[in-house]
């Protein structure tokens, strides 16, 4: 497809694309650029120290930002991944403090939408998968919404038309201690989560 042979180059170049994925139009950045990773920031208005998912296309490229990988997580991502569900894990050295926040864990998930994983795929890396949209407005959820909240703060858009889900991917921290920890809900359920770990799951506190 010539917009993804684009969004490719755009981002090899580090710059950004606007991107469909599964659950929202996302903005896509390579994740171990720094700079380029600043660039969605400074796109969105988005406030520093505030971590950014990552997308990858497929479950054997965890290594490529995550520093462990533990049974649970293999056990998610065999049963949600490509899916709606972002793992949060120990993060990788090569993963840029931007990207976390400079904390110690990195959000990662297999996307089930074809664009993003290609991308990363011919990339081979991840990519930033925060949502194409301005930091405190409604997430976009097709292309035209993409390209009057962004405008030219973006380098291309592809328009894949409306995104199925049209809701942000649950956000599950494997690494807190004694129980994984929901901290954002979203499409996936807590129930299922917990269902496929076999043990309870923590909701997140309330602020």
């Amino acid at each position: 497809m010539r917009q993804i042979d684009q969004a490719v180059e755009v981002i090899r170049a580090g710059g950004i694309a606007a991107i469909p994925t599964d659950t929202l139009y996302g903005l896509a950045a390579h994740a171990l650029d720094a700079a380029a990773v600043q660039k969605v920031f400074d796109a969105k208005g988005r406030p520093e120290g505030m971590p950014l998912p990552l997308l990858l296309a497929d479950s054997e490229d965890l290594a490529q930002c995550c520093g462990a990988v533990p049974d649970a997580a293999l056990a998610l991502a065999e049963a949600f991944w490509p899916g709606p569900l972002s793992i949060a894990l120990p993060r990788a050295d090569a993963v840029p403090d931007a990207v976390t926040a400079g904390g110690a864990t990195v959000a990662v998930r297999v996307p089930g939408h074809p664009v993003p994983r290609e991308i990363a795929r011919r990339l081979e890396a991840p990519i930033t998968g925060t949502s194409a949209n301005r930091s405190g407005h409604p997430p976009a959820t097709a292309a035209h919404a993409v390209r009057q909240q962004l405008g030219a703060s973006i380098d291309c858009v592809i328009d894949g038309g409306a995104a199925p889900i049209g809701a942000p991917s649950t956000i599950i921290d494997l690494t807190t201690q004694p129980t994984p920890t929901i901290i954002r809900p979203g499409a996936i359920s807590r129930d299922a989560i917990a269902h496929v770990l076999g043990a309870p799951v923590a909701a997140a506190p309330r602020a």
